[in-house]
């Protein structure tokens, strides 16, 4: 069967704190998301330690804020975070822009992740998938995380940038720290945990942004001496209007790489083995059905929603289903609501491998912040899992997973597994 119901063991609790950090360290409280979906889906919420946002809970919605450049800009930060002026400004990346500034940046590394070009990629990411995934098999049990999950993206970000494998654990630990911000796991300085001040004008307010600084210089004064076909290249050229970013507008681009290029994927890969862990019908009609391969991915993707969340800024007042957004309000689009929104999703707690069509929002769908990356991380997805599925009859739990303290990315940080050969 290509199916199955219910596929989260739990849906949590129906009426958890989505702000808190902590609520995620048990999972995504889908069964709060779907209360408010259904019964207030434009909602007010109240913040601890902020001004408080408005959630866009349904799908329809979520699309059209996405879309709605003019009256929802990314100019006011994509977090929950509240900065002032000077912060925002010296954090800047091209996620915090809205066309055409936006789409100035990302011309300069866009041909790097377009479909056509990493298709191209193919054979290069399956070769890197088999080395990580046959290394990785020399144990019967082992963290897949750390040896699968966490191995490829970190590689392939490296060969996309053009650095060494040997850097590829400082980039990995770096962007722990930045996206697993709120997690005492990943940094010393927690943003709710611990006085962050010092660090508030560097991107995520964390201290790795600093060393990825001085990484990024010492790259940049490389390319500079000596010019690769490499996307720190691509950076270090002039846009179209014959601008050289400034060195502040490439360290902050080439975090937001950094923090991006591998961290979604790793938790997206390992949510979905975990899923099938859960249900092992489910890896055994993909195992045995690989023609399903293109829909069980984006299965894979609609299901994990990684990034949970992305949040504007109201440029003017406007209403959305008898609510008043004011002109100043936050407003946070909830991937994870509006991939289970029933309207858009039949049974959207069906984990189907065949569902066609799958128009999730995973990668924030057709607006113009779509994810630079999405074909990328299909293709890592979608090889991964071939190459284990040659290999491995099916995996057994090896112990408890553990979650990130985050209310932003819904990552499982570690996953034990048993190997069935």
């Amino acid at each position: 069967m290509t199916f199955v119901d219910h596929y989260p063991i739990s849906l949590g609790s129906d009426d958890a704190d989505i702000t808190s950090h902590d609520t995620y360290i048990t999972g995504v409280p889908l069964a709060t998301f779907d209360r408010l979906r259904a019964t207030d889906p434009v909602h007010w919420t109240e913040e601890a330690d902020g001004s408080g946002f408005w959630s866009i809970l349904r799908y329809d919605d979520a699309l059209a804020v996405s879309r709605d450049v003019e009256t929802f800009t990314s100019s006011g930060g994509i977090r929950l975070e509240e900065m002032d002026a000077e912060e925002t400004q010296a954090r800047l990346t091209m996620m915090e822009l809205d066309p055409p500034d936006h789409t100035s940046y990302r011309r300069l590394v866009s041909k790097g992740f377009t479909r056509r070009t990493v298709e191209s990629y193919e054979d290069v990411i399956r070769q890197l998938a088999i080395e990580v995934i046959d290394d990785a098999l020399t144990n019967d049990e082992f963290d897949f995380v750390s040896a699968i999950a966490q191995q490829l993206p970190m590689r392939m970000l490296g060969k996309l940038l053009g650095t060494s494998d040997a850097d590829g654990h400082k980039l990995v630990e770096w962007g722990d720290a930045l996206l697993g911000n709120t997690d005492p796991d990943f940094t010393d300085f927690p943003v709710d945990l611990t006085d962050t001040e010092q660090f508030r004008m560097v991107p995520f307010r964390s201290p790795a942004s600093i060393q990825i600084f001085s990484f990024a210089q010492e790259q940049a004064a490389e390319r500079r001496k000596c010019p690769a076909d490499d996307i720190i290249s691509q950076l270090l050229a002039p846009t179209r209007d014959g601008r050289n970013l400034t060195d502040l507008e490439f360290n902050n681009f080439f975090t937001l790489l950094v923090a991006a290029g591998n961290d979604t994927t790793r938790y997206t890969m390992t949510h979905g083995l975990w899923s099938m862990m859960q249900h092992p019908t489910l890896w055994n009609a993909w195992k045995a059905n690989p023609e399903l391969t293109p829909t069980a991915v984006e299965e894979v993707l609609r299901t994990s929603a990684v990034t949970m969340h992305f949040r504007r800024t109201a440029t003017r007042d406007i209403e959305m289903r008898g609510k008043t957004i004011k002109a100043g309000d936050k407003v946070v689009i909830w991937f994870n609501s509006a991939n289970h929104d029933p309207e858009a999703f039949e049974n959207p707690y069906r984990y189907d491998l065949e569902r066609d069509p799958n128009d999730h929002m995973t990668f924030g769908r057709n607006g113009p912040h779509l994810c630079l990356g999405a074909w990328l991380a299909r293709m890592e997805v979608r090889l991964v899992f071939e190459e284990l599925m040659k290999r491995v009859d099916h995996f057994e739990p090896a112990g408890e997973i553990s979650r990130l303290r985050s209310n932003f990315i819904a990552g499982i940080k570690s996953l034990p597994v048993k190997v069935v050969a």
